[in-house]
């Protein structure tokens, strides 16, 4: 499970996705918050999704916010 623990930091930053349709979409090249994704575990469940973003500045700390590390 993936999602639902804590929002989860993004390499991308945040930013609107371009009007036209696209397969994996991808934010600005560059700007003031990167993408958080995932929803924390005080959320309700409509944000514990991956397709669900927000975004924080990378100074950010929070308790809710954090990263996965894979192997």
């Amino acid at each position: 499970d993936m999602s639902g623990n804590v929002w989860e930091w993004c390499h991308e930053w945040y930013g609107a996705y371009s009007e036209r349709p696209q397969i994996n979409p991808s934010g600005p090249t560059s700007g003031i918050s990167r993408v958080v994704r995932g929803g924390g575990w005080s959320n309700t469940s409509s944000y514990t999704r991956v397709s669900y973003r927000n975004g924080n500045t990378p100074d950010n700390r929070n308790i809710m916010v954090g990263f996965r590390l894979a192997l």
